[in-house]
């Protein structure tokens, strides 16, 4: 395996702390950041005692439309071989009711800041002929999800941007993966305020089980991955599915039971 640089977002704690652990464990030096300093500061500390790699922390807020360049720039001068784009949140409830500013923000980290930090690292890697971008996306995307309407589009884009710019790629030496996993046992269920829906009462998944499924599909250079059989199947019958039957069950299951 070709040992690089990763810089990892939201990685201060749920899928993006387990990744972190996984790339450091195969020697691999790692950038982290999230907003939170002190969570990313004992991972770092975590990481370097455990494995011996190189763990530098760049706190920063991707809510902010500027922070994808100022943490490009701050990183200037090391190469970055893999990146997660593993920060997102989500909302539940009637959009009509939610928090304007906080939607907005929920776009600004799941869909543009995503965008950014890819188009700014993206060339690098193809001038130096190998990369690998991991885009943690979600079964979500395949459908509509009243209740979490912004969620599940924020979702869709990240698939559909992945799968194209995977397309375009072929043959520089890197590729894209849009990684999507079901229902996960993280803290975003709590911050989404989605813990007692049905999605969530039917069982989330093992958190490092979907963690080390998406760096292994990374590694592999697989365009998309779904996690487990239950959510493949369930994400490709969609396509075959009334779509009106598809908005009323996905609305069901995203309410408390």
């Amino acid at each position: 395996m070709r040992k690089g640089t990763a810089l990892v977002t939201g990685a201060s704690m749920g899928l993006g702390a387990i990744l972190a652990r996984l790339f450091a464990a195969d020697g691999h030096n790692l950038i982290l950041t999230a907003r939170s300093e002190d969570k990313l500061a004992a991972l770092a500390a975590e990481l370097r005692t455990a494995h011996g790699v190189e763990v530098r922390v760049e706190p920063c807020d991707l809510a902010d439309p500027a922070a994808p360049k100022q943490l490009a720039d701050r990183l200037a001068d090391t190469p970055i071989d893999f990146l997660v784009n593993n920060a997102g949140f989500g909302t539940q409830g009637r959009f009509v009711k939610l928090d304007r500013q906080k939607e907005l923000d929920e776009i600004q980290v799941n869909v543009a800041a995503l965008t950014d930090l890819t188009r700014l690292f993206l060339p690098g890697m193809v001038e130096r002929g190998f990369g690998r971008v991991l885009n943690v996306a979600s079964t979500a995307g395949f459908q509509p999800g009243p209740f979490m309407a912004t969620y599940y589009a924020t979702k869709a884009y990240v698939i559909s941007f992945s799968e194209g710019i995977a397309e375009e790629l072929r043959g520089t030496g890197v590729t894209v993966t849009a990684h999507c996993p079901g229902a996960t046992r993280t803290e975003f269920a709590a911050n989404a305020g989605i813990e007692k829906s049905r999605l969530f009462k039917l069982g989330p998944a093992d958190a490092t089980e979907v963690a080390t499924h998406a760096y292994r599909a990374m590694h592999a250079g697989r365009v998309v991955a779904i996690h487990g059989l239950k959510n493949w199947l369930g994400a490709f019958s969609i396509r075959f599915s009334p779509r009106v039957v598809v908005r009323r069950l996905v609305a069901w299951i995203n309410q408390e039971a």
